[in-house]
């Protein structure tokens, strides 16, 4: 059986045609060795193996092997083979392969105009979890052992369609079973064949934006609202109109005809406003509507966390409201279940749904079936709605202690006054004059997570200062010692700033 080591040198043997073969493999190997393909204390293969795999006489490896060694590239340890030295010297590093590939990079910028302004405006955090990282759920309390078992039984002998790529949309069973789910739970009104299930929300709006819209077209977003829509949509060059929003949801003009350039698409958060919290009034909805249907325009409904509302009754879903609404509805399991499942999905009107299917699998290409067959079985056989009806109430537990704290240590007026009773983090107001990325960036070095609220706004001119405070994934004996870590590290950038 071949190594990896072995593919590996028979490559490079071959990109250095030239000269015996003794010194052809003692360069291949040491180059190796110094650009770190080879690590420190890594085995090489027996020189009988090696020899064997790349058809050389073993003599001629066993003096490469003994020429290393003699120069401290490696090692030997009586009975189990030779070693990479596991450190060394610097004047080794500073020759050999590494050095000629670092002279012969491109002298010119590296990305792209596109490239370099998506990563000039990342908002991505490299830090998912823990005390106060908003947006994730506590992935300790999933059934994994429930999932797991579903999952084991599909894959002791899973047909060979499930191996396979998908097309139409993701697997039936799971589209017919979110069709039910969210017709119970969201007043979705949809049929199986009307749903796509994608790779979490960011490809779901990647895929919309390129089926639906071309570049130069106008998309509205709420401001302050999740930049990850306003990524996606830049990256396919739309141009976003940022909208305010208040305690209604987005603000809309009074008419249609007040508007000279109405928008392609309207990202919005109807049912829990992002990140503020706020809840589109029916008034709002049905005016959003006309406007839609008015311009032609598509409405995107973002439907991220409402099944976690702990007080009053569910919110029904924009795309409900009416018949054939010009609503692509959208959701994922990531708040649910775990972001790690990397699995979402939207609800197409019927008139889209043959095109979107067919460039689904033209872009993307996806495949994931038989995952979608054990999240099938678990909606099916009651554990999803069972799973959603337990963190339901953990989280309103959590986040009334949260909240208590807040109101006992700052007072009611630092809590956000549009905060709906419902999602995986609040909003905590600051003072003008305390820098919420500052408080971000000291309670991180003090091991808190938060977010800045500034972060969410499309211009610093409209910024407004906050904390976004997740809870979800806080323990309940937790929240409280690291609620005072964050008032620790608010203080001292008061402080400074005084």
């Amino acid at each position: 059986m071949r190594s990896i080591v072995g593919d590996m040198l028979q490559l490079r043997l071959g990109d250095a045609a030239d000269g015996p073969m003794n010194q052809r493999l003692y360069r291949a190997v040491r180059e190796a060795i110094l650009d770190g393909t080879l690590a420190g204390d890594s085995r090489l293969p027996a020189s009988r193996d090696l020899a064997a795999e790349l058809g050389i006489a073993r003599n001629t490896v066993v003096h490469v092997y003994a020429q290393l060694q003699a120069e401290g590239y490696t090692h030997s340890r009586q009975g189990n083979g030779t070693f990479v030295t596991a450190s060394l010297p610097d004047a080794y590093l500073a020759t050999g392969r590494s050095r000629r590939h670092a002279a012969g990079g491109p002298s010119g910028p590296l990305l792209s105009p596109r490239g370099a302004d998506i990563v000039g405006r990342a908002s991505a955090s490299p830090y998912q979890w823990g005390a106060f990282m908003p947006g994730v759920p506590d992935v300790t309390e999933f059934p994994h052992r429930k999932f797991g078992r579903i999952f084991s039984s599909l894959w002791r002998n899973p047909p060979p369609e499930l191996l396979t790529y998908a097309y139409g949309g993701g697997l039936p069973a799971l589209r017919e079973a979110l069709a039910e789910h969210l017709a119970l739970t969201r007043s979705v009104d949809c049929d199986p064949s009307q749903i796509i299930i994608t790779e979490g929300l960011h490809q779901a709006i990647d895929l919309t934006s390129r089926l639906l819209a071309v570049p130069g077209d106008v998309a509205w977003i709420e401001n302050p609202g999740y930049w990850g829509a306003r990524t996606v949509l830049r990256a396919n060059g739309i141009d976003i109109a940022p909208q305010p929003v208040d305690a209604e949801g987005m603000q809309l003009p009074a008419t249609a005809e007040s508007v000279e350039a109405p928008p392609r698409l309207i990202f919005v958060t109807p049912s829990h406003q992002y990140p503020l919290g706020s809840v589109m009034s029916l008034a709002r909805r049905r005016q959003l509507l006309a406007l839609a249907r008015r311009w032609g325009s598509w409405i995107i409904e973002d439907d991220y966390d409402s099944e976690f509302r702990f007080s009053g009754r569910p919110i029904s879903s924009l795309q409900g409201l009416e018949p054939q609404a010009p609503v692509i509805y959208l959701g994922t399991f990531s708040k649910t279940l775990y972001p790690g499942l990397r699995v979402g999905y939207l609800v197409l009107p019927a008139a889209l749904a043959e095109a979107f299917q067919a460039g689904h699998a033209e872009l993307y290409r996806e495949g994931h079936l038989l995952t979608h067959a054990a999240l099938a079985a678990f909606i099916g056989e009651g554990h999803y709605a069972a799973h959603i009806r337990r963190m339901r109430m953990l989280y309103g537990r959590r986040r009334a202690i949260l909240t208590t704290l807040i109101q006992r240590r700052l007072g009611e007026e630092w809590l956000h006054q549009d905060a709906s009773d419902a999602g995986l983090h609040l909003v905590l107001n600051l003072p003008d004059d305390i820098d919420d990325k500052a408080v971000v960036e000291l309670a991180h070095a003090r091991g808190v997570l938060t977010r800045p609220l500034s972060r969410y706004y499309a211009s610093s001119e409209a910024a407004r200062g906050g904390l976004l405070l997740g809870y979800a994934c806080v323990p309940e004996n937790d929240i409280a010692r690291k609620f005072e870590v964050l008032l620790d590290s608010m203080a001292e950038v008061a402080r400074r700033k005084a």
